[in-house]
């Protein structure tokens, strides 16, 4: 099993809507409020079992209101939204940071596949085949 380097340091960056995490390992990574509000590990997002994931949409613009640490081993973030109840592992957190590119792509595809967007502002509406 491959040892998850120590979360150093988080920064909450609200204008650019974004946390940064520094690891130990030197790493650094970015990850938009947006992209961590619909991988949230909370039942509402992932349900109680595979197959149970629920589509989170109309994202693109929820903000963090706030940021607690949990111990020595995880966060728990409040969105404007009124989510607040996944509590974000720092081995969570470094899994979503070093897939980020993989996840969001498969994110996008299923908004897609949905028939539905980012935009809380936007309905999808899709015409007959």
């Amino acid at each position: 099993m491959t040892q998850i380097p120590t979360l150093t340091d988080i920064k909450v960056k609200r204008k650019s809507g974004l946390v940064s995490l520094s690891f130990d390992s030197g790493e650094l990574f970015d990850l938009s409020f947006e992209f961590l509000r619909v991988h949230s590990p909370s039942a509402e997002v992932k349900g109680h079992g595979p197959g149970q994931e629920v589509l989170q949409v109309g994202k693109k613009n929820v903000q963090v209101k706030g940021l607690s640490p949990i111990g020595h081993y995880a966060l728990q973030i409040e969105f404007d939204d009124g989510h607040d109840s996944g509590l974000y592992s720092f081995s969570y957190l470094y899994q979503l940071a070093t897939q980020q590119e993989t996840l969001w792509s498969r994110y996008l595809r299923a908004l897609e596949e949905a028939g539905a967007s980012r935009d809380p502002d936007v309905q999808v509406i899709r015409l007959g085949n």
